[in-house]
């Protein structure tokens, strides 16, 4: 699996929503959607989760549909602006370290 993270600053990267559909998009027919917040020390973070055919690239560039994939992505609403975590990869090893992800998340705000 891969794991990026991003930081646009104090109002970039768009809302909650816009990354949220941006990523659900990232899939051919997305299944097993799920999305849920949850407060961490009074911090909103987003947990977002699908699985099915990615389309990895670039964007705007070409995609390369992957299948068997799944995404677990986390959008931590922080005082500084947003930070973006997203990890892709064989449903398999997703699943396999959700909840380690979820932990430093987690762990990183306490």
């Amino acid at each position: 699996a891969e794991v990026v993270f991003f930081y646009f600053g104090p109002s970039g990267g768009g809302g909650v929503k816009a990354n949220v559909d941006r990523w659900m998009g990232q899939f051919q027919d997305a299944k097993n959607k799920k999305v849920e917040t949850k407060e961490v020390d009074g911090v909103n973070v987003t947990y977002v989760r699908a699985t099915g055919t990615f389309l990895s690239g670039r964007p705007f560039g070409p995609k390369t549909p992957k299948s068997g994939y799944a995404l677990l992505g986390a959008i931590i609403e922080g005082k500084q602006g947003a930070i973006f975590v997203k990890m892709t990869g064989f449903e398999t090893a997703v699943e396999a370290n959700a909840g380690k992800m979820k932990s430093m998340v987690e762990g990183a705000l306490k």
